[in-house]
C-alpha cells in the first residue's frame, strides 16, 4: 500500500499544532493511501513539545515520527531531517500553523497517483478557493520572487513560495538541499527545474493566512534571502 509522508515542521506552534494533526488526522486519502507523520520541533521555546508529546500518546496506533532539534536551525533544516526519515513514496510539506488546509492534500496528490505529475505545487493564486485577504505588500513579494524563479528556471509558476508542494519521494531524494532556512522554497524549486523530463503541476488552494500578530514569523530579511537563493540556484 503506498504511503504519503507528511513532514510538519514546528517552532512555537503551540496555539495551533493540535488543531493541524487533528486535522490531518481527519483527512481520508485516496487509494487507501497510509499517512506517515513527520513531526520535526525547530526547538521551541513554547509548549509545542508538549502538546505533540500528549497528541502522540493519545493516538498510539498512529504512525507518528517524533525529531527535536538541540537548537533552532530552521525551518529548511526541519523540511531536510523529515525528508531523510520519511518512508514514504510521496512527500508534502505541512506548516504547523492553520494557513493551508490539509483537506486538500487528495488534489495534489491524485496527479502523482495517476502518473501524471512528478511534483506537484499548491497555488494560493489560482482557482476560485478561499483565501484570507491581508498584505499588499507580501502578495507583491510573492508575486515578484515568483517571477524571478521563473525566469532563471524557465518556469511558469504562479506561486513558488506555497508551503504546500508534494513531491515522487523518489524525485526529491534525488537532490541534495541546503538551505537551512526559508531558502527551502527557491532552492528545491530550482533544483527540479533542472531535472530532465521533471514534470510539475500547480493545483489552486485555499489560504487561511494569519498575521504577526497571529504568529507569522516569515519577514522582509527572509524575503532578500530568497532573492540571493533564486540567482545563486538559478545560476
Amino acid at each position: 500500500m503506498s504511503k504519503l509522508s507528511i513532514i510538519i515542521p514546528v517552532y512555537n506552534e503551540e496555539s495551533t499544532i493540535l488543531q493541524i494533526l487533528n486535522k490531518i488526522e481527519k483527512v481520508v486519502l485516496i487509494n487507501n493511501i497510509e499517512k506517515e507523520y513527520i513531526i520535526v520541533n525547530d526547538f521551541s521555546s513554547d509548549n509545542s513539545e508538549k502538546c505533540i508529546l500528549n497528541f502522540i500518546n493519545d493516538n498510539p496506533i498512529m504512525n507518528i515520527t517524533y525529531l527535536f532539534h538541540k537548537e533552532n536551525l530552521g525551518k529548511g533544516a526541519a523540511i531536510h531531517h523529515g525528508i531523510n526519515k520519511s518512508n514514504g513514496d510521496y512527500i508534502v510539506i505541512q506548516d504547523a500553523d492553520m494557513e493551508y488546509d490539509p483537506i486538500e492534500y487528495n488534489k495534489l496528490l491524485k496527479l502523482l497517483v495517476d502518473n501524471i505529475a512528478d511534483v506537484v505545487y499548491g497555488s494560493r493564486f489560482i482557482g476560485g478557493n478561499p483565501h484570507r485577504i491581508l498584505f499588499f505588500w507580501h502578495t507583491i513579494g510573492n508575486k515578484f520572487l515568483t517571477f524571478l524563479s521563473n525566469l532563471f528556471n524557465n518556469l511558469n509558476l504562479t506561486d513558488m513560495e506555497t508551503c504546500y508542494k508534494m513531491f515522487n519521494s523518489k524525485i526529491l531524494k534525488s537532490i541534495t538541499l541546503n538551505e537551512c532556512r526559508f531558502g527551502f522554497e527557491p532552492e528545491v524549486t530550482a533544483k527540479i527545474a533542472k531535472i530532465n523530463n521533471i514534470r510539475i503541476y500547480e493545483v489552486g488552494i485555499s489560504y487561511y493566512g494569519r498575521t504577526y500578530k497571529e504568529g507569522k514569523k516569515i519577514n522582509w530579511k527572509d524575503g532578500f534571502n530568497a532573492i540571493k537563493c533564486i540567482i545563486k540556484y538559478g545560476i
